[in-house]
């Protein structure tokens, strides 16, 4: 492997919380002597910061939020990829949820006719496309937060405390290995851990630019088993942190 490429992957794992020199030597194969001089260098370049045994991810910016125009025209045809993807999990049977996003919005749309599953969601863009199509779905009460269209606050959380699903659809601005899922507001960030709460089962659904992205400062923690579902490839830098956490399983539709 080339340097600049190894240094890029060692930096994407630092990123995912893959901090510890022994758990970076481990997960590339390397020598303690090359890890712990490609982390100098990174740190040199003022990507890293070093720390004793090891690295840490310095704190960024956190960027503006894209308005739902721009999130509803980008990546289509990897978001229909990714939802039909997951829609092949629901069985007839089932009571799922649907977050907010346009990953989940088009989930809606290959639901259609599928009359024995049961949608709960707080997704306002997912609603007409379901009812019209004969899926039963329950819109919880809320909030309506405009810039995603979607339901938020101490009545959703209420509703949610009063339900349980057998799968969890998910959306987020940024997912971390180890951390868990970035979100602008932190009352999307506290509704998604009431849904991970309440769900036996939970999918994230993330295109590849959201890998590793900490965009924004609201987080939801991920600890448990969970099933990722991205367009990226399984050879990507950006799944590396994700390959080695043993309680996340990967989907690649790439």
């Amino acid at each position: 492997m080339k340097v600049a490429n190894r240094r890029e992957a060692i930096y994407k794992a630092v990123l995912t919380g893959m901090t510890d020199v022994a758990a970076l030597c481990a997960h590339f194969g390397m020598s303690e002597a090359t890890v712990r001089r490609d982390l100098r260098a990174l740190a040199d370049e003022r990507r890293i910061v070093r720390t004793y045994g090891g690295a840490a991810a310095p704190v960024r910016m956190h960027e503006p939020e894209e308005s739902l125009e721009l999130r509803r025209g980008s990546f289509r045809e990897q978001k229909d990829a990714i939802a039909r993807a997951a829609v092949a999990h629901v069985d007839d049977g089932d009571t799922i949820f649907l977050d907010g996003g346009t990953t989940t919005e088009a989930m809606a749309q290959f639901l259609a006719g599928r009359e024995a599953v049961h949608v709960i969601t707080n997704n306002l863009l997912a609603v007409g496309a379901l009812a019209a199509n004969k899926v039963p779905v329950t819109l919880i009460g809320g909030d309506v937060r405009p810039s995603s269209m979607s339901v938020l606050g101490p009545l959703a959380q209420l509703a949610l405390s009063r339900v349980s699903v057998d799968k969890a659809f998910l959306g987020a601005d940024g997912v971390v290995a180890g951390r868990g899922l970035c979100e602008a507001s932190a009352e999307q960030a506290w509704l998604k851990e009431c849904i991970i709460r309440q769900s036996a089962s939970v999918y994230v659904l993330v295109t590849a630019n959201k890998l590793d992205r900490a965009s924004q400062q609201h987080w939801t923690p991920l600890e448990r088993m969970w099933t990722l579902v991205t367009d990226a490839r399984r050879e990507d830098a950006a799944l590396a942190g994700f390959v080695a956490r043993p309680e996340i399983t990967i989907e690649s539709v790439g």
